[in-house]
């Protein structure tokens, strides 16, 4: 009975020693190299890779910010612009950190010495996650992008409109109906 339970646990810790070598040995995510292009203001693409910056969050292409004077503005489309502007400032370089549930890869990324994130936060055309703080505290007190007016944070603006650009969920329909 105990050579059993003893061949038992070994066989467990053996599978044990096995999983942990196994995920410190596992390559990581190679830096990527190369020209990008925009896919909106914290997404960009490299060949056939979608890159998703780390530690922010821009408004969403069809989402609408409010100026100081209270005019609607796209703001997902100026934060599109603004990534499109710093990309098109030469190759770009991205150290992955793992990979999202759209199968994005989750960078930082750099064109030269300029950490592309940190534009972007500074110039007021996303909100700060988990770092890019000095950054977003630099564009709210200038008042810069979307600290100008009023807006929804990103993720609450995805939450309300389901990924859909016309804002159109089932729930919604069928509330609208009562």
């Amino acid at each position: 009975m105990k050579r059993r339970l003893w061949r038992t646990v070994g066989i467990i810790a053996t599978f044990a020693v096995a999983a942990v070598v196994s995920a410190l040995v596992e390559p990581g995510l190679p830096s990527l190299e190369g020209t990008a292009r925009a896919s909106d203001g914290d997404t960009l693409r490299m060949d056939d890779e979608r890159i998703r910056l780390l530690d922010l969050d821009a408004p969403e292409l069809a989402q609408t910010c409010t100026d100081r004077a209270g005019h609607d503005w796209l703001c997902g489309r100026d934060a599109q612009a603004l990534m499109g502007q710093l990309l098109a400032a030469g190759e770009v370089s991205c150290a992955g950190r793992g990979r999202d549930q759209y199968d994005r890869i989750l960078a930082h990324c750099r064109i030269g010495e300029s950490d592309i994130g940190a534009a972007i936060v500074l110039a007021g055309l996303a909100v700060a996650r988990d770092g890019y703080r000095a950054e977003e505290n630099k564009a709210r007190s200038a008042g810069r992008g979307i600290w100008a007016g009023t807006f929804d944070d990103p993720a609450d603006w995805r939450r309300a409109n389901s990924g859909d650009p016309q804002g159109f969920t089932p729930l919604a329909w069928f509330r609208s109906l009562f």
